[in-house]
């Protein structure tokens, strides 16, 4: 599988992602509901095997299970992949989420990372989300101070606006930039791509596949069946009457990726790979036959004329 790099770094990612926000399991508040952690660690090992080389997770995934999960999946691996983990989201005892950029927070929650991970050093630390505002600043200070200890090699965020990388800019370089981007979500190809490619800030993009809703596996009785712990089932793509709008879509490209005798999945996930400014897509899977459909996205070049129609449609 190809590789891009990472902004600035010396990180050079392949272009698909492991994402592991579902195998946090379910029984929290943005759980994809109930997860068989053998399923998961079968997923990783066979994302690991087809050449992904990196994988994405974050403290508050299952509320720390997740970053467990992976360190149980690459448990005596000689040459382990690139990790990225998240911090910002914090849990009390009762799984209430909330939101802690403090500089005595971050600190806390790079240890318990690192302790939970098996790791002595985590590649890649973002700011999972930008709250609360006012200990922004603070919160990217603290990052910075991870580097310079050494627990950390890289710092990045995720779902920043360019006013708020303008803020944290001047104290220490950002490595990279974790937005949302589909077809479905297209708002950071305004201001936030020009703008890191200008700084040299990496961008890796989540929700290629809009949490499934362009794998053409989404339907009204689908969306029903999901358990009442699977946030998607509250989500307003996943209700009328967006819904609705949304298969049609898919319908249309169902036939450009079936021309190419390849799944809509890995369509969604080329698009986005079209756009230089991108170093990789992060793509969760819960199996491992999930990650063998997914994966090969990474290094599939759509035909021009095959964009064209697709930017023609989107543009209704």
């Amino acid at each position: 599988m190809q590789t891009r790099k990472l902004g600035y770094t010396d990180l050079h990612l392949t272009t698909v992602g492991l994402g592991t926000w579902a195998m946090g399991g379910g029984d929290w508040k943005f759980s994809w509901g109930p997860q068989d952690d053998r399923d998961s660690i079968a997923a990783i090992h066979r994302a690991i095997e087809l050449g992904v080389n990196w994988l994405d997770t974050a403290a508050v995934y299952g509320l720390g299970h997740s970053e467990e999960l992976v360190a149980r999946a690459l448990a005596g691996m000689k040459e382990k992949p690139i990790i990225a983990t998240k911090c910002s989201r914090v849990w009390d005892e009762q799984g209430n989420i909330g939101s802690d950029l403090s500089w005595k927070g971050i600190h806390r929650e790079c240890e318990d990372s690192l302790r939970r991970l098996q790791v002595e050093v985590i590649d890649l630390y973002q700011i999972h989300w930008p709250i609360p505002d006012e200990q922004i600043e603070e919160g990217w200070s603290a990052m910075v101070d991870l580097v310079k200890a050494g627990k950390v090699r890289y710092i990045g965020v995720s779902n920043f606006s360019v006013a708020q990388l303008k803020r944290i800019q001047p104290i220490y370089p950002v490595a990279s930039l974790q937005p949302p981007y589909s077809m479905l979500r297209r708002d950071i190809e305004t201001e936030l791509l020009p703008y890191c490619r200008q700084n040299q800030i990496g961008v890796i993009v989540y929700s290629p596949l809009q949490k499934g809703l362009l794998t053409g596996k989404v339907t009204p009785e689908w969306v029903a069946s999901l358990p009442d712990d699977d946030h998607r089932k509250r989500d307003p793509m996943f209700n009328e009457p967006r819904l609705s709008e949304i298969m049609t879509l898919v319908e249309f490209l169902k036939g450009i990726a079936s021309k190419h005798s390849r799944s809509l999945a890995e369509l969604a996930i080329a698009w986005t790979l079209r756009r230089p400014e991108l170093a990789s897509a992060i793509v969760g899977a819960r199996r491992p036959e999930q990650i063998e459909e997914t994966a090969q996205a990474g290094d599939w070049v759509i035909p021009a004329e095959d964009l064209e129609a697709i930017e023609k449609f989107l543009a209704g």
